[in-house]
């Protein structure tokens, strides 16, 4: 079964303190669809090292929305681009659209 992005870590981190939540959820909100833009236009043009700059600043937020093996496979993705390989796109994609979704339910 395919991890779904949560807010379990930002709860913790917020310490019930729903201000800080609104504000932590408004920066990934507005951050996020500019990344994964700015991450398609780089790959589309093959430019695979701003490319893997991009996924570098996307693979925190996968962490902080609770997608632990979404986090590890950007590690490997970033890595990937630096030398050219782009096999593991499919599946950062998949990433990327459950969390452009969730971002969309809880706005």
């Amino acid at each position: 079964m395919a991890e779904t992005p949560n807010l379990d870590y930002i709860k913790e981190i917020s310490g019930g303190n729903e201000e800080f939540e609104k504000k932590f959820l408004t920066i990934i909100q507005t951050e996020f669809p500019k990344e994964k833009n700015d991450y398609i236009e780089y790959l589309e043009s093959e430019n695979l090292e701003e490319s893997a700059k991009i996924v570098h600043k996307i693979k925190h937020k996968l962490g902080i929305l609770g997608l632990t093996n979404g986090y590890k496979l950007a590690v490997k993705f970033e890595e990937d681009l630096k030398y050219g390989d782009t096999k593991l796109k499919e599946e950062f994609h998949e990433i990327l659209q459950s969390v452009e979704e969730f971002i969309l339910k809880i706005a």
